[in-house]
Order: C-alpha cells, then structure tokens, then sequence
C-alpha cells in the first residue's frame, strides 16, 4: 500500500481486511500510522520509497506472490504509484481521482496492456444503495426527459488544508477534483456525457459552476469554507453538508457511506471493479475545470455562488 497516514487509508484496511486479504508492506513518508496495528501488525512498513521497493521484490523473488498494490498516496502522486504496481507485476487498487489529467490514463492503458495487469479505481457513489436507485429512475424515464439538478457539497477545513498538498492546485488537482471528483462521477454516470462546462467562480475555497449533461442542467457549489454551511447545519454540530436537488425534489443519501469501499474491493475480487476507462469522463471534467476561466455571476450559477469571496489564509496580515 502506497499512502497508510493518510485519510482515507483507514477505508481500504478495513476493505482489505473484511474481503479476507493480508496487507504484507506499506509504505509512507509520514510514520504516523499507528492504526495500522488495528488490521495489520506485522505488515511491513517504510518511510522511503526505496527500502519499500527493494522488499516487495525480494517476495516476488521468492516466489511469495503480491497480487495488488493500493494506491492512496496524495493525488499527484497516483501516476507514478501506480506505473509501480504494474511494473511489480500486481494489479493496482487506485483511489480517486485516478490521475489529474485525461491523458495520463492513455499512457497508463498502454502500460496496463503491455503489463498484462489491471488498475481498478474507487467511485464508490455508483454502489451506493441510493444512487443506484436514482440511477434506475433516470434511465426509466422518457429519453428526452432533461431534469434540473443543484449539487451543493460543503465540507469544512481549517488553514491546515492550505499548508498541506491539498491546498496546491499542481499537487492536489484543486478544490473540484480534490472533494467533488466522486460527485460529478456519479451525476455523469446518472445523467450521461458532458456537453458544456462553465466555471463562475473559482477560489480558494470554493468552485462553482453550470454543467450540461446528456440528460440534466447541473449548477454546483463546492467548498471547504465552514461559513457557507447552513444554519441548521452548524447549529446541529456538524462539519458537512451535501444536497442534490433533482427537479427541486431532495435527492436523501447522507447515509450508507461506510461500507462502500469494501464494496469496492469486493467488486474488483470478482474482477467486477471499475476501469480507467469508466474513470475517464471525470477526469475531464475536472481537468476542464481546473483550466477554465471564470467568468462570474453571468448565465445560469448556483445561488450560494453569490457568496463574497474572502481572503486567502496565507495572505492575512501577521
């Protein structure tokens, strides 16, 4: 495993675990992986990609085979970890986003067919219980049917996120590709292929825009700002709000998140799991979003839009 200190690990050893499998190595230039002794105490560990390296081929050396790598390591950092896995001779297990940009999956396609392995990625809103649902109501509808979707996804960060790789748009891909990449996943697979991407506004915090899809109208609002959090939202004691609005109708789905990723690798055990093909259509669209210019509160923008822009931590006054 590529990437155990960080946050979304602790889903894939517990999806590893609770599939059956055995974490032999991992590898992180944190060490504070602590819980890692909650599924797999005697996996060996490194902090240098070196070390790590030079132990994984003396297994394969002896015959002790590897049969995946799973990558969590920070998004710009997923191309090059997993080029490794293949070239190890395993299949690779790829968090999301699978790489920042489209044609980063064509050279990993070549390199997967040539390797005679398998790179997987998690999108796993497509088997939530919900959305699966949703899904199926869309496609039963009449074929020119275009329905009118808000996406609203805040979930609160402090001045942390800004000092870590997350906060660099080169490393992390931005705030569309770092928390939305799952969403817009799930609403081009519900409501089809992209026709049009506008971008209003775009900062530090926040990114919104108007998509068209095949099937839907999608104004989005992303942010990490905890003053854009409802009322209600904050009064209750909570750091997230997510809300999908289908033709004004409430989509519910904030619950049925927490075994998803072993859903995940149990899919791909089956040889069930998700493509870098079936990954490719948000990976544009992220890509496209990163590039865009904003144009500001012009055409059809989401109303938390409207919020005033505030300034960037790093550049308040000491």
């Amino acid at each position: 495993m590529y990437g155990l200190a960080g946050y979304v690990a602790p889903r894939h050893l517990k999806a590893i675990r609770d599939t059956g499998n055995n974490l032999v190595s991992a590898c992180d230039i944190s060490d504070s992986v602590g819980i890692i002794d909650q599924y797999f105490p005697k996996a060996a560990f490194f902090t240098e990609r070196e070390l790590f390296d030079r132990h994984n081929t003396l297994l394969v050396g002896k015959g002790i085979p590897i049969d995946y790598l799973t990558v969590c390591s920070p998004n710009y950092l997923h191309d090059s970890h997993v080029r490794y896995g293949l070239r190890l001779g395993c299949n690779v297990i790829c968090e999301k986003p699978l790489v920042l940009n489209p044609w980063n999956i064509d050279t990993l396609q070549q390199m997967e067919k040539a390797c005679a392995h398998h790179v997987y990625t998690i999108l796993q809103l497509r088997l939530h219980e919900s959305v699966i649902a949703l899904y199926n109501k869309i496609k039963a509808c009449p074929e020119n049917k275009v329905y009118d979707v808000d996406l609203t996804y805040i979930t609160s960060r402090g001045n942390w996120y800004y000092a870590s790789w997350k906060g660099d748009d080169s490393k992390s891909g931005g705030l569309a590709t770092n928390i939305g990449v799952h969403f817009y996943d799930m609403l081009l697979w519900i409501f089809g292929p992209l026709q049009r991407s506008v971008v209003h506004v775009r900062s530090h915090d926040r990114v919104a825009g108007f998509l068209e899809l095949e099937k839907a109208r999608v104004r989005y609002f992303l942010s990490i700002n905890e003053n854009h959090l409802p009322k209600e939202v904050k009064e209750a004691g909570k750091t997230t709000f997510r809300s999908i609005k289908v033709d004004g109708e409430e989509f519910e789905f904030s619950e049925g998140f927490t075994e998803l990723h072993t859903r995940s690798y149990e899919k791909i055990l089956a040889g069930e799991g998700f493509t870098m093909e079936d990954a490719r259509p948000s990976i544009e669209l992220v890509s496209g979003i990163r590039r865009a210019e904003a144009i500001g509160l012009r055409g059809d923008y989401h109303p938390m839009a409207r919020y005033p822009l505030t300034t960037h931590p790093f550049h308040w006054n000491n």
